[in-house]
């Protein structure tokens, strides 16, 4: 909550001059001002890369304005990290630290801490990262009435790859598809993924569950089958679907996995 300026004009009119009431004779300004927007909350960059197992430090500082320190206000600082969901109504709990006390959840709980190199410094560091820590993260800062936030993204370097079952392709509704990823030491793609790795020569004509719900698939050489000859390349949507009752394949995203990934070209 941005604080704000108050500008107030008391005009008294002219009286006729009277003992006791010299004030009356001329106009008073009487000026109300509180400080305008003091907390600024930045982060350095707004992606951050790194993989599955490793460590990583999500940037976020806060400042007063004119004075770029910390020390200036009255009130304990209030660090908030939250995950972002795909629907923005929902946040994730991540950690959050007041004074002395830390708290961490869910499956964050031992892995996240504050950097605190300076007393203006609320980045989060993550360690042994995991699959489903890929996203969108808010560092939100609060000091008394004022709060301010920034965001940072979290990419993970991997791949993705469609899946069908072994009973052949579209026999997978939204939750089976999550399970069928996990088996295999993986996610589901999210769109973002699935968009960097069409960019990156990824085609295939069968549409699969991605991360948000959604139905699509990638194609970088249109043909008859795949939405037609004469359409332009890029990620078909077929649009969300029933996430229980609707089936069709999957795309997962792993990273740092041994071995490595081959695509085999369907007749």
């Amino acid at each position: 909550m941005k604080s704000l300026l108050f500008l107030v004009l008391i005009s008294v009119c002219w009286a006729e001059p009277h003992p006791g009431n010299s004030s009356l004779e001329h106009e008073r300004i009487v000026h109300i001002q509180e400080n305008g927007p003091r907390l600024l909350v930045v982060a350095e960059q707004a992606k951050i890369f790194s993989h599955r197992g490793g460590n990583v430090t999500l940037p976020c500082k806060f400042y007063h304005e004119h004075t770029s320190t910390a020390g200036s206000g009255t009130h304990k600082i209030r660090v908030k990290w939250t995950k972002l969901t795909y629907d923005y109504l929902k946040e994730v709990d991540v950690f959050v630290a007041m004074g002395h006390h830390r708290k961490s959840y869910g499956s964050y709980q031992g892995r996240v801490s504050l950097r605190e190199s300076s007393e203006n410094d609320a980045s989060l560091v993550i360690t042994n990262i995991k699959l489903e820590d890929y996203g969108r993260y808010k560092c939100e800062v609060i000091e008394g009435l004022e709060d301010d936030t920034a965001v940072v993204t979290l990419n993970l370097e991997g791949v993705v790859f469609p899946y069908s079952p072994r009973l052949g392709r579209y026999n997978l509704n939204f939750h089976e598809a999550q399970r069928a990823c996990a088996e295999q030491d993986s996610v589901m793609a999210s769109f973002d993924q699935l968009y960097d790795a069409w960019r990156s020569g990824l085609d295939w004509c069968n549409a699969g569950w991605l991360s948000d719900g959604s139905v699509q698939y990638p194609i970088t050489k249109p043909r008859e089958p795949c939405g037609g000859r004469n359409t332009v390349p890029g990620v078909r949507n077929y649009g969300f679907w029933d996430k229980d009752k609707s089936r069709y394949d999957v795309f997962c995203f792993t990273s740092n996995f041994n071995g490595k990934s081959i695509f085999l070209a369907l007749p």
